[in-house]
């Protein structure tokens, strides 16, 4: 088979193309991944806050580590059924999007394992990376309402470090609602209209 020297015009209706089959697939998703881990990241950040701050026992932070466990399973379940639904190519852009959130998720991982030995500002640093990751995506598919909740992660990670007490977790909750819940429920109203 012959190489077909592509010209710019052609090139760029090409990489258009891409954006619009991944955009449309993660709309087809419903935006279900972002509601998996959303959710997750607010039940267990809520549940964290509740036992800590009820009983006194930091003790409970532990339970920080659900969040992969639930989620991952959860996200590896609806992985599965994409896979078995899914009837397109994977593109490029899908697989930078899948690599993005990949290297992420593993350095918010490796940071929060960190954190069990020393003192370091985890919940803003998982914000950080997230929002980072969240906006990229956005940006990579040209949606505004990821590109901007991705940035509100960001924006609003600091507050995770002036607040020092038991109400970070609160605040940390409150922009994962931002960050992934309300996209990822825009995600499933815009696969429905169309």
């Amino acid at each position: 088979m012959e190489d077909k020297v592509l010209t710019e015009k052609e090139s760029l209706d090409l990489i258009s193309q891409m954006i619009r089959n991944t955009r449309s697939r993660l709309e087809d998703n419903s935006g279900i991944p972002f509601l998996i881990w959303g959710y997750t990241t607010v039940i267990v950040a809520v549940v964290v806050w509740s036992l800590v701050t009820t009983s006194g026992n930091y003790l409970w932070h532990w339970l920080w580590f659900a969040i992969p466990v639930f989620g991952g399973t959860l996200w590896l379940l609806n992985y599965k059924k994409q896979l078995n639904n899914r009837s397109r190519a994977i593109t490029f852009v899908d697989r930078a999007i899948s690599h993005v959130w990949m290297v992420f998720g593993i350095a918010s991982f490796m940071i929060s394992i960190i954190a069990l030995l020393t003192y370091i500002p985890i919940l803003f640093i998982v914000l950080l990376t997230m929002g980072m990751a969240t906006a990229i995506t956005g940006l990579m598919i040209r949606f505004k309402p990821i590109i901007f909740s991705g940035f509100i992660g960001i924006l609003f990670s600091p507050l995770c470090v002036i607040v020092r007490d038991a109400s970070s977790i609160l605040i940390f909750a409150a922009v994962f609602v931002l960050m992934m819940v309300i996209p990822g429920h825009m995600l499933n109203y815009t696969a429905k209209r169309r």
